[in-house]
């Protein structure tokens, strides 16, 4: 998730933004963004709900269809 941060590099981060934010902040600050996370994940869940509605199947194969008739128009070496 963090790539190739160390636990020294993951510190110097954190003393960072203490350093700006403050220790008052940080609750404040990882609250909202955890409210956001929330926020997104649930409007993903709706656009997914929405798409198998109207039939997200369909769709894919429509999707399908159109990279078929792409290699088929292709010409071939």
């Amino acid at each position: 998730m963090f790539g190739n941060l160390g636990m020294w590099e993951m510190l110097i981060i954190l003393f960072i933004v203490m350093l700006l934010f403050g220790a008052r902040r940080l609750p404040e600050i990882g609250g909202s963004l955890g409210k956001g996370i929330r926020e997104f994940k649930g409007s993903l869940k709706e656009v997914e709900s929405e798409l198998k509605e109207l039939g997200g199947s369909d769709a894919t194969n429509d999707v399908a269809k159109q990279e078929e008739s792409q290699k088929e128009a292709q010409p071939r070496v």
